[in-house]
């Protein structure tokens, strides 16, 4: 890969950081003790104990916010991952092989840590 399109991925890999946080920061805050560092949290957590139906519904949007957290920080993370092996230079190296990994899979996927052949193994 040479380095015109590294520097492509990139940027690309920080506009999806920005908008991975940007999702987060809207249904969660950062949490250094958290998994990756994000949880989740409701707008409005302050309700009357009197109204359950307020309680369960701020529960409910809790646990759908920590659904979407969770899945959305493991992305963040896997971006952060692919920023650090562009540092390193291993960026577009299948882990599995040690073969470049197929530009049009790093376009679908910048963040990918193995070529197509190894992406489901």
């Amino acid at each position: 890969m040479n380095t015109k399109d590294t520097q492509n991925f990139k940027e690309k890999l920080l506009a999806e950081k920005t908008e991975l946080e940007g999702e987060l920061a809207s249904i969660g805050q950062k949490n250094p003790s958290a998994k990756n560092g994000w949880e989740a949290a409701t707008q409005d957590m302050e309700v009357d104990k009197a109204d359950e139906n307020a309680v369960a519904d701020k529960l409910e949007e809790y646990e759908g916010n920590s659904n979407i957290v969770s899945k959305l920080d493991d992305q963040l993370t896997e971006v952060n991952d692919a920023l650090e092996r562009i540092t390193a230079g291993t960026y577009g190296i299948c882990e599995k092989c040690g073969q470049p990994i197929e530009k049009e899979r790093l376009e679908a996927n910048s963040s990918a840590r193995t070529s197509i052949k190894h992406a489901h193994k």
